[in-house]
């Protein structure tokens, strides 16, 4: 569940050069639970979970909380966007700053997708947010994830160790509203 502030979710569906940003349906479901069980995509996030487990626990249609996006491509699911109040046991430099996390399927990555449809997902939400921090944390290793932080402007607050791996947490400054 989010804590994102009050905002009329869900929003209608954002749409950037080639992929539609919306609220997720029952046809993502297949999409959510693929990345979570899949060894390539959890290569650096602690590895795979058993699909059994996924398909027990994810709803039929998943959750439709604020800060959730299904990421759509000609029809298709390909990958979701999350924007969540970071925990509070995750890292103090984190702590009560919007964190932002995606997984897209594998056969999507190297297309530019999550660097488009990352910075679209905050929409909603800027008019009940606005001047919020974001951070990102990704494992260093990940040098496909470690290029998209950078993309995005996020620059390094701190390294720290997490399933057993060096992990970077990096700091996305407010942007600043035109005078």
């Amino acid at each position: 569940m989010s804590d994102l502030g009050p905002v009329a979710w869900p929003p209608e569906p954002m749409r950037t050069g080639r992929l539609v940003l919306r609220a997720p349906e029952a046809r993502d479901r297949a999409t959510f639970i693929e990345p979570s069980a899949s060894p390539e995509v959890h290569t650096y996030l602690g590895g795979p979970r058993p699909r059994a487990e996924l398909e027990r626990e994810l709803p039929g249609t998943p959750e439709r909380w604020p800060g959730s996006f299904g990421v759509g491509l000609d029809g298709a699911t390909i990958g979701q966007i999350l924007l969540r109040r970071a925990p509070e046991h995750r890292r103090p430099a984190a702590e009560g700053k919007v964190d932002l996390g995606y997984l897209f399927l594998p056969r999507a990555w190297g297309s530019g997708y999550a660097a488009e449809a990352c910075p679209a997902a905050p929409d909603p939400f800027d008019g009940v947010l606005p001047g919020e921090a974001v951070v990102l944390a990704t494992r260093t290793a990940n040098g496909g994830s470690m290029r998209l932080a950078a993309k995005l402007g996020f620059t390094e607050v701190e390294r720290f160790e997490a399933w057993e791996a060096e992990q970077w947490l990096g700091l996305r400054s407010p942007v600043s509203p035109s005078a």
